[in-house]
């Protein structure tokens, strides 16, 4: 599609009901939601939209983004935002809707992700904790995974953390922060009383990255992994197989940031 105006769309969503954002054959997806919310909002289907990165099944975000490709200009972007956000699911809202270059390119401009996870132990969690917490019934070494957590920063080999790579993937990525911390900024009365996050940011993830990087920490705060074996594991020197994928609906895209924001 020639197009000659584009738009840069946020848009934040609960994934527990969705198979990721990328379009697939007989299941619900975001990015299908989104685009037969825009061609009602429009009144055609003479448009394209590619969003900045693929989520998994039930993953959540607070703050993800599609570049919109259109013919003709949007004439009043304000009641434009109100009329998706009006005609969206309610488990999909639309944040911010602003104009963007035609040099401007979602998938190769530099941005940084920022994502987290929630997960508590040590009892059976209430059933509505489901879409958002991760709750494993042993207690967890929590200092022990707080040092884990810092062995992900900086540039590893994480060939060992990415589901399936392809011969052409890039596995060894840096990581800019890695950390673990109570959570004090998601609540309800049907949470756990302890509840953690762990927060990590990089300028991109492979496939499944951070859940295995959350199940190796989960592991290693039951006392089933050590330190030392994470830290083999980022040279590729690893002794056991990688193979725990922490559920996705704890995972959240927390926040990212093109350069041109």
């Amino acid at each position: 599609m020639k197009a000659q105006h584009f738009y840069l769309i946020h848009i934040q969503y609960l994934g527990f009901r969705f198979h990721g954002w990328a379009k697939q054959p007989q299941v619900k997806t975001i990015h299908y939601m989104v685009d037969r919310t825009l061609a009602f909002v429009l009144g055609h289907h003479d448009f394209k939209t590619m969003g900045t990165s693929r989520t998994d099944a039930k993953v959540s975000a607070l703050d993800y983004a599609f570049e919109l490709f259109l013919h003709e200009p949007i004439q009043d972007e304000t009641e434009f935002l109100i009329q998706l956000n009006i005609n969206l699911p309610p488990d999909i809202k639309a944040l911010d809707l602003k104009k963007a270059n035609e040099d401007f390119n979602i998938i190769q401009s530099p941005r940084t992700k920022e994502y987290i996870y929630l997960f508590a132990c040590g009892e059976k969690p209430h059933p509505f904790c489901a879409p958002f917490i991760t709750t494993v019934p042993e207690q967890l070494d929590i200092d022990l995974m707080k040092e884990g957590a810092k062995l992900f920063e900086g540039f590893h080999e994480f060939k060992a953390y990415c589901k399936r790579p392809k011969e052409d993937t890039i596995t060894q990525r840096e990581v800019t922060s890695s950390r673990i911390e109570p959570n004090e900024q998601f609540a309800a009365n049907f949470f756990p009383k302890q509840s953690y996050i762990y927060r990590v940011k990089a300028n991109g993830f492979l496939r499944h990255q951070i859940r295995m990087m959350v199940g190796q920490l989960l592991l290693l705060g039951k006392g089933e992994t050590t330190l030392e074996e994470i830290g083999l594991s980022l040279k590729g020197l690893h002794t056991k197989e990688i193979f725990q994928v922490a559920p996705g609906s704890s995972l959240i895209l927390y926040k990212i940031d093109f350069e041109e924001d």
